[in-house]
């Protein structure tokens, strides 16, 4: 039986991440499958590793406008996927075309199904795309024979928001690099740190409303004026407003760039060196589904202090401390809390070490394709 995956719509990001790393280490013929055919843009082809099962595909149409992509989505890939003898379809990007069963869909974004989060972006391009994304995201779901969801929270959010069930679900969450990982090393107490050697913390993360960027900035400046030898490194991507946003924070709360640098984008194969360097982890996002990001750091044998919003109590657990990211103070007194007392940095980070050994792409590609084959099992029966 081959199997079709639907990745036009995965462009970068964890989207992105998620197809390249359970291809890595799936095994199809054990799950009934033989081939798999990928469709998808050049770029996000060329970073799947080639396997001997897997046919991959790049139609003309994903180059062109959304109109003609979503065209093709609807009409060309029910004829591709007859062509290639597939039997199924897998769309891990949340979108599907509806008029293809059996079919397979992941929620991967919560920001569509927040109407406080889409009211961060006022009345332009970006909250309009959100709500259009909730309405088909929403449509596919429903339509989907299966659906995959990567944490418990999303689960129980996506069905109370749509007023809904999902009985052919699973929630299987992301796994992790094992590049980011590292031992846990002893934690140094305040008094090591100073004005030659401050205490390093790291944000990485797309600069968006919904991460909070400038109110960590705000609560590391609070700890400044309080002797405190900080400093934060963001970095990420960003969109043009908040990328602005920030840098006119920072300008203001350090003009002489003595504790807060935003430093643009970093490649995703350097980043594991980016957490290496750091002392502690600072999360502030209010709207997630499966923060990568934060589990990142867990493995990494950073300190974290993260935001107290959606899945992160999930994944976190008592493996740090948390915060109201909408609020300054609340930052700072977590942060300031973990710089004075090393034992307790020490007890987080065993935790989470120990938390995300759960996580795993092995585990994640085996599970995403067993789940597949029950829901292809179950559409042949009925």
């Amino acid at each position: 039986m081959n199997i079709g995956i639907d990745g036009s719509n995965l462009r970068d990001g964890g989207g992105v991440t998620h197809l390249t790393e359970i291809l890595r280490f799936a095994d199809p013929g054990r799950h009934g499958f033989g081939q798999v055919h990928l469709w998808s843009s050049r770029t996000t082809l060329d970073r799947v590793e080639d396997r001997p099962w897997l046919i991959k595909h790049a139609p003309g149409a994903l180059k062109g406008s959304l109109g003609t992509r979503l065209s093709w989505q609807r009409f060309g890939l029910k004829r591709e996927l007859a062509e290639g003898g597939c039997h199924m379809l897998f769309s891990p990007g949340g979108l599907s075309a509806g008029t293809i069963h059996p079919v397979v869909t992941m929620c991967q974004n919560m920001l569509p199904f927040s109407s406080v989060e889409r009211a961060r972006y006022g009345w332009g391009r970006m909250r309009i795309r959100l709500m259009l994304l909730r309405y088909g995201q929403a449509r596919a779901f429903a339509k989907a024979d299966g659906v995959i969801f990567l944490t418990q929270w999303a689960k129980l959010r996506l069905e109370t928001d749509l007023r809904t069930k999902y009985p052919m679900s699973k929630i299987i969450p992301h796994g992790i690099s094992a590049r980011f990982s590292r031992l846990p090393g002893p934690q140094q107490p305040l008094g090591a740190f100073g004005p030659n050697a401050q205490f390093r913390w790291l944000y990485v993360s797309i600069v968006t409303p919904y991460k909070h960027q400038w109110n960590v900035a705000a609560a590391s400046a609070r700890l400044r004026e309080k002797g405190l030898p900080i400093r934060v490194d963001f970095v990420g991507p960003a969109e043009a407003e908040s990328r602005q946003r920030l840098q006119l924070c920072i300008r203001r709360l350090d003009p002489n760039s003595e504790f807060l640098q935003y430093h643009g984008p970093a490649a995703y194969e350097d980043l594991h060196r980016l957490y290496h360097d750091a002392h502690g982890f600072v999360f502030a996002s209010s709207c997630e589904n499966m923060p990568n990001i934060l589990l990142e750091a867990m493995t990494a044998a950073l300190p974290v202090a993260s935001s107290d919003c959606g899945p992160m109590p999930e994944i976190l657990g008592d493996g740090g401390l948390f915060f109201d990211p909408i609020r300054p103070e609340s930052i700072a007194s977590v942060m300031e809390r973990f710089m004075r007392d090393a034992e307790l940095r020490q007890k987080c980070v065993a935790r989470a070490v120990f938390r995300a050994r759960a996580f795993s792409w092995q585990r994640c590609a085996d599970e995403t394709f067993d789940f597949l084959r029950k829901v292809s099992g179950n559409s042949g029966k009925s």
